[in-house]
Order: structure tokens, then sequence, then C-alpha cells
């Protein structure tokens, strides 16, 4: 088998071990009549209704879970989903609308998930399934922010390289819903969040903003991203008037963990980027392959955590460090790109391409790197495959790699050349999975 193969048997391991189906069924099962949620309780006598919402590009898969466990107890529900991220349902409602820039679907079905909450009372039940993609696809703009001026916010944090953290503590500040204000407005009623993690260190308040957990961010943090990133006299005036206000006092804090309306709140990860690593792992040990996993915390720009991976994959090349081929080193986590051009493409294709400038001439490895979710930016790639030969390929059509990479353009540099990864909406969402592989030295 060959290393690419190798490569693309590994990735879809990856993927398949990181089902939301199976994550939601390994904590959320129902016994006598009680439902138990990873050690926790309910009966469901108790309750007269059971609402389900939520948000991520893996919501509708979790959704499909918990209509498996519940059925026909579930009273109603809707859930926003990236455009083509569906699954079948029959109880529970699904709103496409847009990721990663919020749109207008995506408002009005954050106000309906709004209103359904609104209307639980002490003796109903809510689930709540939330994945990565969720920031994006619960967009409800705190007054005076527009949507349009939310989107403006997005575009430029994406742009400046602010990691995922930084983004939400802005996003949470200009929001009504984000930031543990979702399980505020769903009090007294009780609530079960299902979180699929997708940030490094699997992070509550992090994961799509946490919208049902106590937000460790404040205004002030909000408003210090903006600085540090040089983009606070480019924000929106909305934007930087309510959290220059929120940093004066005039607007309430997001709920923080002593906040009594989290009391009936169960905040509950059911899978994150360690269940795509491991089984990853697993499967290049199965494939003859000696196996070393890094790091599932890798994060920041992508360039320079490329170049990182193309050293170590010259060093496992020339002297078997850490570890002699044939061999698969695995890592996890999420970057983040500068954009400096005005080409096309995502992290995962940036990361391949700037790996494959310094692999040059390196015989014998490849380097796979994809997003779980099975998108990368605003692509329909989950990432792209490079390896020694990539650069001399692409020279050979008249495209020259640092050029494209310059520009931000991966994607129609790694398209002619048939390098791109395309496994299409996987209905998950772990972060991304990085594969390092060499051959048996000669």
């Amino acid at each position: 088998m060959t290393l690419r193969k190798q490569a693309l048997t590994i990735f879809r391991a990856a993927i398949k071990a990181a089902d939301p189906v199976e994550a939601v069924l390994r904590s959320f099962r129902l016994r006598d009549g009680s439902l138990e949620a990873r050690g926790r309780v309910y009966n469901l006598h108790r309750y007269e209704r059971i609402f389900v919402i939520g948000a991520g590009k893996a919501s509708a898969a979790m959704a499909q879970a918990v209509e498996r466990v519940l059925g026909s107890r579930i009273s109603g529900g809707l859930i926003n989903v990236k455009y083509g991220h569906t699954a079948k349902l029959k109880r529970i409602e699904l709103n496409e609308c847009g990721h990663p820039d919020p749109d207008e679907a995506g408002v009005r079905g954050a106000a309906r998930i709004a209103a359904i909450v609104c209307q639980a009372g002490e003796r109903d039940l809510v689930i709540c399934v939330i994945s990565g993609g969720a920031s994006a696809l619960l967009p409800a703009p705190a007054a005076p922010v527009t949507l349009a001026e939310k989107q403006a916010i997005t575009r430029l944090l994406l742009n400046c390289g602010a990691v995922i953290g930084e983004i939400n503590a802005v996003r949470k500040h200009i929001s009504s819903i984000k930031g543990g204000q979702l399980a505020r407005l769903a009090f007294p009623a009780t609530v079960i969040s299902l979180l699929l993690s997708d940030v490094i260190g699997d992070s509550l308040d992090v994961i799509g903003s946490g919208p049902t957990v106590a937000d460790a961010s404040t205004f002030a943090d909000a408003q210090a991203v903006l600085r540090k990133y040089g983009i606070d006299h480019k924000a929106p005036a909305a934007v930087r008037e309510r959290i220059e206000r929120g940093v004066a006092g005039e607007i309430p804090e997001t709920p923080k963990p002593d906040d009594p309306a989290l009391r009936r709140t169960q905040n509950l990860v059911v899978g994150s980027n360690i269940l795509a690593v491991t089984a990853a792992a697993a499967k290049a040990r199965e494939l003859g392959l000696r196996t070393m996993v890094l790091s599932t915390f890798i994060e920041g720009e992508t360039r320079d955590v490329a170049r990182m991976h193309a050293a170590i994959a010259r060093q496992a090349r020339v002297y078997g460090q850490p570890v002699r081929g044939p061999a698969c080193i695995i890592t996890g986590g999420e970057t983040t790109v500068t954009i400096r051009g005005d080409g096309k493409g995502g992290r995962n294709q940036e990361f391949a391409l700037a790996a494959a400038i310094d692999l040059d001439g390196l015989d014998d490895v490849l380097i796979l790197s994809g997003g779980t979710d099975g998108s990368d930016g605003p692509t329909d790639a989950a990432g792209a495959l490079a390896d020694g030969r990539t650069c001399r390929r692409a020279a050979k059509l008249g495209m020259l790699a640092k050029e494209y990479l310059a520009n931000n353009d991966s994607y129609h540099f790694f398209e002619p050349l048939g390098d791109l990864l395309i496994t299409g909406p996987t209905n998950t969402n772990v972060m991304d999975v990085r594969l390092i592989l060499i051959g048996a030295r000669p």
C-alpha cells in the first residue's frame, strides 16, 4: 500500500471514531424510565415536556442520537446547522444557515431557539446539542449590534489570526445567547448540554462560545483581543460601543460560575479530538507502521506549525528519530491563518502547502492535514496531501509553491495536482488531524 493510500485509510478511521451519534450514545442513555447522562440520573416522570435545541456542524447527527434515546418523549425542538450538514430527524426541526459567516437564516433560527427555551418551565427538560461551528450558527446580535456588523467583526477576527478562544470572547459579548446566556434564558428549566469539542483542551466555555456554560471571559477581555490584533479601530462602531459600555459596567456581564441560573444545567463533553487521534494511531499500527502521537494540543500560525512538522518528517526520514520508518506520526489540534492574499483555501490546505515547500526533494515522506468536519475554510475540501515531489509536479504546470502560499491560494495549488482531500460533509467536528508518514528506510 502506498503512503497516500495509508494516509487516507488512517484519516478515514479518525473520522469514523469521531462519529457524533456514537459519541452521544456512549454518555446518554435511557434506563428504567430514567435518563442517565454520565453518572447523573434524571427521572423523566418529573418532566412535562422535553425540548431539543442546539447548533453546530455535527448537531444534526447529535440530535439524531437524542431522538434514538428519547423518541416520542420529545415534545419538539430546533437545531441550527450548516448548509448541507443535515440528518434525518422525526421530531426535531433543522434550520440550515451560514458558516463561517453567520446569515439571516441563522438569526431567525437563533430567535426561535431562544423562544423555545424561554417558554420552558420548572417541570420541563431542555436537551442542548452543541458542536464546532455553533458560534457562527447561533447568531443573536445584542443591541445595538446588527448581523452585518457581527459578520464584519467575525471576518476581521478570522483574518487577523486570532485563536478560537479570543474570537469567542468577542462574540460572546456582542451576543444575547452565548456565554451562558442561553441557560439563563432557559432557567428554571433543567438543561442537559451535550458538547462535541472542537477546541484545544476541551474548555467548556469555548466550545460553541459556551451558550450554557459560565463564561470565563469579560468585556475587558473582548476589548483586549481587539487591541492585541490592532483591529479595535476597524471594528464596527456598534461593536466598540457595546464592549466599551460593558467595560464601564453599563451592561450586565455574561453569567459567571456563581450565577443561580446555571445551577440546573449539566454540561457534558461527549467527544473530542483525542478520540479521532487515538483511532488514527490504532489504524496506523494495524497497517504495520511504528506509530507516535505527538500532541492533540497543537495550535499557532499554520505556516510555522507546518514547518515544524516538515522538520520532524525530515529528521525521521534521515536519522530515524523520533521514530524510524515505516512510521506514522500524528498530531491534533487547530491552527490559525493570518490572511495576507486574496486566494482560496483553508488552514489545512495552507498547512500542506507550507509543508510541501520544506519537504521538497525528500523521498518517501508524505504529510496529510485534514479537518474532521470535511470542510476547510470556504472550500469543498477537508484539507490536502503533500510530499517531496509536490513542488516539482506543480512547477511543471507553471505553478510556484511560494507564490501560491504568499497569496493564501492553497486550494488552486492542490486542485490541478489532484491532492485535495475531499470527503464531503462528515457530520462531525473535532478539530484537525495531521499525519506524517515515513516509508521504510533503504
